[in-house]
């Protein structure tokens, strides 16, 4: 059976560019990451209940590819991807850390809704499986994609290729588990200064190298702070020449 990689992301930065129905705005360099990646296959099972085999701390219907499934079947308004998965599991080889900033869960589920558009023939394009993507996560729509490099914006619904060479990264992710909503709370609180339409448009158009040569790793995510406000025992992991990716828990450097 064919098997599908999911890409984790790198965040080269992350900066807060206001609010909007409750929820931050932002712009993101988001780099896909070559050297990490999920498996996902379908396998044959006997019993006809939706199910995940791999190792996730969440139940079922919490997965992200579980979610995938339920915003496909409301959007294409056919039973025959509930005749698919009652035929097949989705089986994950999971190597991307979570709750690590590093977007393992958003991937799975684009990688999903490119398995079942493709075993369907369901003919969707990727601006319409990201629309269908955006119902269950944020960063679904880079995935989908299938972007090098992007810059995301808006709640990350927007995306918009960067062409520039893939770069390499050395990644650390420290066995703390983030809540990325408790750290979203903590910047608004203590550290709320969204930035201006023209370092916007400066951080649109520059390298991702550059970015990372003239930035440190504060100033190229403003959710380092209240993360390791709200995470005291991440100070410790937060070295020189490292970067912080997302929400956290996983820093990142060049290789």
């Amino acid at each position: 059976m064919k098997t599908y990689k999911a890409y984790a992301k790198v965040n080269i930065f992350l900066k807060i560019t206001g609010k909007r129905d409750g929820f931050h705005e932002i712009i993101s360099r988001f780099m896909r990451v070559n050297s990490l990646y999920d498996e996902l296959s379908f396998i044959k099972k006997t019993s006809k209940k939706f199910e995940i085999i791999g190792n996730f701390s969440c139940s079922t219907k919490q997965n992200t590819i579980y979610k995938a499934y339920e915003a496909l079947k409301q959007s294409i308004k056919s039973d025959s991807l509930e005749k698919l998965m009652q035929t097949y599991a989705i089986k994950v080889d999971k190597r991307i850390p979570a709750f690590a900033g590093l977007g393992g869960g958003s991937s799975d589920a684009a990688t999903y809704l490119h398995m079942c558009n493709e075993a369907l023939n369901l003919g969707l394009s990727k601006n319409e499986l990201a629309s269908i993507g955006s119902k269950v996560g944020a960063d679904v729509a880079f995935f989908i994609y299938g972007y090098n490099s992007a810059n995301v914006s808006g709640i990350g619904e927007i995306v918009q290729e960067y062409k520039e060479e893939i770069m390499d990264f050395k990644i650390f992710t420290p066995d703390i588990e983030i809540s990325t909503p408790k750290v979203y709370k903590s910047y608004r609180k203590n550290f709320y200064s969204p930035i201006d339409a023209k370092e916007i448009e400066s951080l649109k158009n520059m390298d991702s190298i550059n970015i990372l040569n003239n930035m440190s790793a504060d100033e190229a995510n403003d959710l380092l702070k209240p993360a390791i406000l709200e995470y005291t025992e991440l100070k410790k992991h937060s070295k020189d020449g490292y970067f912080f990716s997302g929400s956290g828990s996983s820093f990142f450097m060049l290789q």
